[in-house]
């Protein structure tokens, strides 16, 4: 039986929770769902149920992923050989056909059913659905290798308002099409960004396998858009932080109010983030 203390505790926090359930009422909150999170069974079902409750007190979540360690998985499977250009993958038709059917079928449809399972009303979305988004191949001589693999260039966001206000919650793979309605594979970090852009969010959060920015072995809680400037050449922004950095202070120059850093692995990531007094990442706030 539960102590009266921990009662207590219990109280105590959703007391501290209280001012930033009555802020953020009403406010988009477009979450990218990466990291070991996607493959830890125990962190995607807590994370199901806790973006099922920030429904219910009152913010309207909009979940945008990929899945590329589920894509070079099945491509093994199938015996096709990954292959990368500066990190980006390099998609044929075949990969393509690969890529769609694990981001569409399989990566989506689980964290559907996962938000529905606890509660919540999730419907899965691709770029192709509405059609919700369109981009463009990569022109430069540099990229053509890299065949239907494009940058997103613009949001149609009528069909994720049409479900929000009415009680669903978006899930949206990072599957797109071009004007001429090819299939195209699109980082998700951008798709995030262009989708909290459109719909001038509250707040993006990326869900990451580290505890935030960290410089000098310091992390840094928070962070104006201008330090997120001045830190892109920094020897301590390297790898997937870079692009997530750039893609925050892109976010921010087009309407989002916040972008958060966090690390998905740490138990209820986005509830401590948003609903405690310190969070538990970094904050990148407009200047």
């Amino acid at each position: 039986m539960m102590s009266l203390e921990d009662k207590m505790e219990r109280a105590t926090i959703l007391l501290e929770a209280l001012p930033y359930i009555r802020k953020f009422s009403g406010k988009t909150v477009v979450i990218k769902y990466g990291g070991s999170i996607m493959i830890n069974d125990d962190l995607k079902h807590q994370f199901a149920r806790d973006i099922a409750l920030l429904k219910y007190v009152g913010l309207n979540p909009i979940i945008v992923h990929g899945g590329g360690k589920e894509i070079t998985k099945w491509m093994d499977k199938l015996g096709k050989e990954a292959e990368f250009i500066d990190g980006l993958r390099v998609t044929d038709s075949e990969t393509l056909e690969i890529t769609e059917m694990v981001l569409v079928g399989k990566i989506n449809s689980e964290i559907v059913s996962l938000i529905n399972r606890e509660g919540g009303k999730a419907v899965g979305l691709s770029g192709k659905d509405g059609p919700l988004f369109f981009g463009k191949r990569h022109e430069s001589e540099k990229y053509k290798k890299l065949g239907f693999v494009g940058d997103i260039t613009n949001v149609d966001n009528t069909l994720i308002h049409t479900l929000s206000a009415d009680g669903f919650i978006p899930v949206i793979s990072s599957i797109g099409q071009s004007d001429c309605f090819e299939g195209l594979n699109m980082n998700a970090d951008h798709v995030a960004e262009a989708i909290a852009s459109s719909l001038d969010a509250q707040k993006l959060v990326f869900l990451t396998d580290v505890k935030g920015l960290v410089i000098e072995k310091k992390l840094q809680v928070q962070i104006s858009s201008k330090q997120a400037k001045t830190l892109l050449t920094h020897p301590d922004v390297k790898g997937g932080m870079l692009p997530k950095l750039t893609c925050a202070m892109n976010a921010i120059k087009h309407g989002v109010q916040d972008v958060h850093i966090i690390n998905g692995t740490i138990e209820h990531a986005v509830l401590l983030e948003l609903f405690t007094d310190s969070g538990i990442g970094t904050m990148i706030k407009d200047n």
